[in-house]
């Protein structure tokens, strides 16, 4: 979709992401290797009870959600930012959904603009476990 096509409040569901042990401890083990993601018994000590998920990991299953619907196709340039803020743990066997809304719209020239667009993330209770607010750069039509 182009720029021109977006506009602010558009928002997009995604199909839930399940985080699956497993997969949760080998992220880990590669990217985050803490303890608290890969430790079964230092994590029952800790405030959290057991294992939590990589933030990154958590943001990167619904993200890949959200790609699958993506709001610019084609007319995606490059990304230029994002910034998420973790709220409460994912633990493995979570299901997380995503609501993707175009939060901001910045014409940058007759070509390209800049789309800020806000992922929020909840678990299978309904609670806010993380959001997101990433900046995209999307074609214009060309008059």
């Amino acid at each position: 979709m182009y720029f021109d096509d977006l506009k602010i409040g558009m928002t997009v569901d995604t199909e839930p992401a399940v985080i699956e042990k497993e997969k949760m401890i080998n992220f880990a083990r590669t990217y985050d290797n803490i303890p608290l993601h890969t430790d079964e018994e230092y994590a029952k000590k800790t405030p959290f009870g057991k294992l939590i998920a990589p933030g990154v990991m958590s943001f990167m299953s619904v993200w890949a959600k959200y790609l699958e619907v993506d709001f610019f196709g084609e007319e995606l340039l490059a990304g230029k930012s994002t910034k998420i803020e973790w709220l409460k743990p994912v633990f493995a066997d979570d299901k997380l959904s995503g609501k993707a809304t175009i939060t901001k719209l910045v014409k940058r020239s007759n070509k390209n603009g800049l789309v800020e667009v806000t992922i929020e993330a909840y678990n299978q209770n309904g609670e806010l476990v993380l959001t997101d607010v990433t900046e995209a750069i999307v074609k214009c039509k060309m008059s």
